[in-house]
């Protein structure tokens, strides 16, 4: 995995996947890709699938570089296979495109409006400057290159345009999609492309790479952000850098005082998470109640004991699941869910919305 994030995420505390060069934990993938290349028969447009902040947008660089580049192509003394699609990063290729300045590569992302603001969506009009861009030749000589990052957040319209580029490919144009949700795409645009999906990163990689950024966490903490953050390093580094650790022992201890809540505690925690001075703190304790609670469905329904974050989970699931059937913590799960995504499309009060998820566990339990 790289140390990266996909670009999605709004945080200078990690570079951008253009600037990376090391990608670690996709080997498989980065092969599939060397090997269509060294068949001289390379699909035109690819599918870069998976979790967010595996790597896919960091692959998609690393491959655009190669492609790019004549000296990372001619391979060894006697023109040998190139092993990887590494690119020196004294390279002129490598940092052209780390600055966005390479006349052949094309990125669309959702960036920002004209007034600075960050766009939800990737807008058709990108798409149609895409479409100018495919038809062009290429202006030194070899591939013209573009990268949607991601596919998932265009528009309708956008979505069909797409489709034009996909449906009439220009010659040595190559087309490379990161997409976080596959299934949610057109049919006709995943039927197009060459899927390649990307699996989440093992805990120990992903603990390696947190060890590189964050040197001063303790192996204990990169060891417990790893499993936390479901083989995602861009997940470990956003946890990391927004206390997602802490917030999570706080959710454990909570959850531990079940079936009767220890309400004045339940009170400083909706408080903190709903109205703290972190405007983060609620998008990433709730997410992290919701991946717990999935996580121990998904445990009771194995039979298999999830291994521990923090100390007493454990025995916090076997409590609970004891108490209830899991059916019934299924639908707890969905209705939680449901109340997380309505908090920013209807304006809910977050404070009431974090006392809400909570008491509704109390029932439950």
């Amino acid at each position: 995995m790289s140390k990266a994030k996909d670009s999605d995420k709004d945080d200078a505390s990690w570079p951008h996947p253009r600037e990376t060069a090391v990608l670690r934990g996709q080997e498989a993938a980065e092969s599939v890709l060397l090997r269509a290349h060294a068949s001289g028969r390379l699909p035109h447009a690819w599918l870069l699938s998976g979790p967010r902040g595996v790597g896919k947008a960091t692959l998609a660089y690393r491959f655009a570089r190669f492609l790019l580049s004549p000296e990372a192509q001619g391979g060894g003394l006697f023109g040998d296979a190139p092993e990887s699609l590494a690119v020196a990063e004294d390279d002129p290729v490598f940092r052209r495109i780390a600055a966005s300045g390479h006349s052949d590569l094309m990125t669309l992302e959702k960036g920002r409006d004209d007034k600075g603001k960050p766009r939800n969506v990737i807008p058709v009009e990108d798409v149609r400057r895409l479409l100018s861009f495919a038809r062009m030749t290429a202006g030194e000589g070899g591939w013209r290159v573009a990268i949607v990052d991601a596919v998932d957040e265009m528009n309708r319209n956008a979505a069909n345009a797409l489709l034009k580029v996909l449906e009439e490919p220009p010659p040595r144009s190559l087309l490379l999609l990161v997409s976080h949700a596959p299934g949610s795409l057109l049919p006709t645009i995943r039927s197009r492309c060459c899927q390649l999906p990307l699996a989440p990163l093992s805990e120990e990689v992903v603990a390696e790479l947190l060890g590189e950024h964050c040197p001063e966490l303790a192996p204990e903490e990169r060891q417990a952000l790893a499993r936390l953050a479901d083989g995602s390093i861009g997940k470990a580094l956003a946890l990391a850098a927004h206390g997602g650790l802490d917030l999570y022992r706080e959710l454990i201890d909570l959850l531990g005082t079940l079936p009767r809540l220890d309400v004045p505690r339940l009170h400083k925690l909706a408080e903190k998470w709903g109205q703290g001075r972190d405007p983060q703190a609620f998008q990433t304790g709730m997410e992290l109640l919701i991946w717990w609670l999935g996580r121990f469905i998904r445990a009771g329904s194995t039979g298999r004991p999830a291994p521990e974050v923090v100390p007493g989970e454990a025995a916090l699931a076997r409590r609970l699941l004891e108490g209830r059937p899991l059916a019934h913590w299924l639908g707890l799960w969905e209705k939680i869910s449901r109340l997380f995504a309505r908090t920013e499309a209807a304006n809910l009060d977050r404070k009431q919305v974090v006392l809400t998820a909570f008491l509704d566990l109390e029932n439950a339990a």
